[in-house]
């Protein structure tokens, strides 16, 4: 099709008369076409495209003053601006090939780190999956072998417990994506394995709303909130400690708040963890900024945790 509207453009010029016209024409557009036809051949590496690049524009534009002299010689029309057209014909290859050339490149390099992010990232959740899962499974088993023996009922309610645990985490944790119902139902069965360890030290409450439990995101975003306020709420504080687990969905964004009335965070510095931050960095890489983790201590004393995720449209 811009074969024949080109055709067409030079054939109404010819029938009109207007040689000036269809030289200039003819002496922009043909330089231009064949620097994108040998910039194609050459596309191995971005050296080769600005080597190309540096040497075809120069030729192109050379290229052009020489096929306007002779169109309009052939024409029978005296040439006294040529120089014209070829500094016309740099611009137009300055702002036709080498700015889009330039902005593929960076496009490109973007990709390239994004990728790499990506990458980064997922060798990190392995790394974190490795870590979580053999302390975990330590602490359990070692809490289960006490509870053999000197409360057996209690050592067959832990270990139906990590069973639950288990068959909900090992699936997901080897897929890309999860949902936050199976998250908090994770999350529960984890709480669960805490309250036989802690006893009467620890109350639980986990409130999913039913429109939110389907909402997909990856896995292991919300175990180590729940992770953080087991270890820095639970476990420093003598008293009960109450971690509540809420979901619910506001207007075009899915808000998920973990939060604790324990020990709190002491000098400690708000959401410096692995885990935490490990969570920040893939929020960053999965949503931009659309996504969000805050860490703060309420009005009552309260340690929250909130995680805000966008809802596709």
């Amino acid at each position: 099709m811009s074969a024949s509207l080109i055709a067409a453009a030079v054939l109404a010029g010819l029938a009109l008369r207007a040689y000036t016209w269809v030289a200039l024409f003819v002496a922009l557009l043909l330089p231009l076409c064949l620097t994108a036809a040998a910039l194609l051949l050459i596309q191995r590496t971005w050296l080769a495209l600005w080597v190309g690049m540096l040497v075809l524009l120069p030729a192109g534009a050379v290229t052009a003053g020489c096929l306007y002299e002779a169109g309009l010689s052939w024409g029978g029309i005296d040439v006294r601006n040529a120089g014209h057209v070829m500094a016309a014909e740099a611009v137009l290859g300055a702002l036709l090939l080498v700015l889009p050339l330039w902005m593929a490149q960076q496009h490109a390099r973007a990709l390239y780190v994004a990728q790499l992010s990506q990458a980064a990232l997922a060798s990190d959740l392995k790394a974190l999956q490795a870590q979580i899962e053999p302390h975990f499974l330590y602490n359990t088993l070692a809490n289960t072998r006490y509870l053999v023996r000197h409360q057996p009922e209690r050592a067959v309610e832990m270990l139906d417990h990590l069973i639950a645990y288990l068959r909900s985490a090992l699936p997901d944790l080897r897929s890309p994506m999860s949902t936050l119902g199976r998250e908090c139902e994770l999350a529960a069965h984890y709480l669960e394995l805490m309250m036989i360890r802690y006893g009467d030290r620890l109350d639980v409450r986990i409130d999913c709303a039913i429109d939110a439990s389907d909402f997909a995101l990856p896995p292991l975003m919300l175990m180590p909130l729940v992770e953080n306020a087991v270890q820095h709420g639970v476990e420093p504080h003598l008293g009960p400690v109450t971690v509540s687990i809420s979901v619910r969905r506001q207007r075009d964004c899915m808000r998920v708040a973990v939060r604790d009335n324990g020990a709190g965070v002491g000098d400690a510095v708000l959401g410096s963890g692995v885990g935490l931050r490990n969570v920040r960095q893939r929020l960053q890489a999965l949503y931009g900024g659309a996504a969000s983790l805050h860490l703060s201590v309420d009005a009552d004393g309260w340690t929250a945790a909130e995680l805000t995720l966008p809802v596709p449209a």
